[in-house]
């Protein structure tokens, strides 16, 4: 008697333990925990700013200028961290409307470019010049980049003032 109790009561504590751990994976994944500068693994001990160091992994901005309602700006990456590649999918442009947008392929100047993987500790990848298509162009901007450091590794954001 008891066992026929037993049996089904541990198949649904089975299926409630799984649907806790499901339920809480998926909101990992979906919501990873982010960073800004200076929080988590994620310092600012890069110069010159703007800069973001993600646990030995770097990347600086510089000559950043509007034209119209493109944003353009150079980017140079290092790497000494477990990351193995730079790739502009990692990259979005933030403006003041709250608008996200991804490297522009399509602007005279402007370099695209696919996924740079890195040979060994310390590479360089860059200077390149990007672009940004936006809707609002006036500063500040903010350039959220989220390298690949593992599932639950960093999205950071870079404040950029002035252009």
């Amino acid at each position: 008697m008891v066992r026929r109790f037993l049996l089904p009561a541990g198949i649904v504590l089975g299926i409630v333990a799984a649907s806790v751990v499901a339920h809480s994976a998926y909101g990992a994944l979906k919501n990873p925990p982010s960073s800004s500068p200076g929080a988590g693994s994620v310092s600012q001990t890069c110069m010159p700013q703007p800069c973001a160091n993600v646990d030995g992994y770097v990347l600086w901005v510089s000559n950043v200028h509007v034209d119209g309602a493109v944003v353009h700006m150079t980017v140079k990456f290092q790497n000494r961290s477990s990351s193995t590649h730079a790739s502009p999918e990692d990259l979005q442009l933030i403006d003041g409307s709250r608008h996200a947008s991804t490297p522009a392929g399509d602007v005279t100047g402007c370099t695209t470019w696919t996924r740079h993987q890195f040979s060994k500790s310390g590479d360089i990848f860059g200077p390149i010049d990007i672009c940004f298509h936006v809707t609002n162009p006036s500063p500040p901007f903010t350039l959220r980049w989220s390298p690949d450091e593992g599932a639950f590794c960093c999205e950071t954001d870079i404040k950029i003032s002035g252009a």
